[in-house]
């Protein structure tokens, strides 16, 4: 067997394992911004959550299989190595980029959310009940 097929089948191993992981992390701990954002809600923030997910995995696999390819050719241990360092090294570079952008995202979609509810007066107006001007 080709070297350079050992190493795309450790490549998608590594990478595609790797992004499950953030994927499942991501989706746990950022389902408790989410519900809070949503005043609770807890059957919309598992929907959004899962849709985040799925989004993450689109963008992550496509791109880990889209940077699969290699121009070099592999025919020793070192290069192989060589080769899945750079490899791993940038889609761990890209999924730390997502995985900010996701802390990012949720992060202002909370603060939206504190901010909208200091935005809500504690008690309703009521209706009749005018003070007269002071002096009046």
């Amino acid at each position: 067997m080709d070297l350079t097929v050992v190493a795309y089948v450790i490549y998608l191993l590594i990478s595609i394992s790797l992004t499950v992981w953030v994927a499942r992390t991501l989706s746990r701990n950022g389902r408790i911004f989410i519900a809070d954002v949503l005043h609770g809600n807890e059957k919309l923030a598992d929907a959004v959550n899962h849709l985040l997910v799925v989004g993450f995995y689109l963008v992550n696999i496509g791109f880990v299989t889209l940077y699969l390819r290699s121009a070099d050719t592999i025919d020793t241990a070192r290069t192989l190595f060589e080769a899945l360092s750079v490899k791993i090294g940038v889609v761990l570079l890209v999924l730390g980029v997502m995985h900010l952008g996701n802390v990012w995202v949720l992060n202002k979609m909370r603060r939206r959310g504190i901010m909208e509810r200091r935005q809500t007066p504690p008690v309703a107006p009521q209706g009749g009940c005018w003070t007269k001007p002071a002096g009046a």
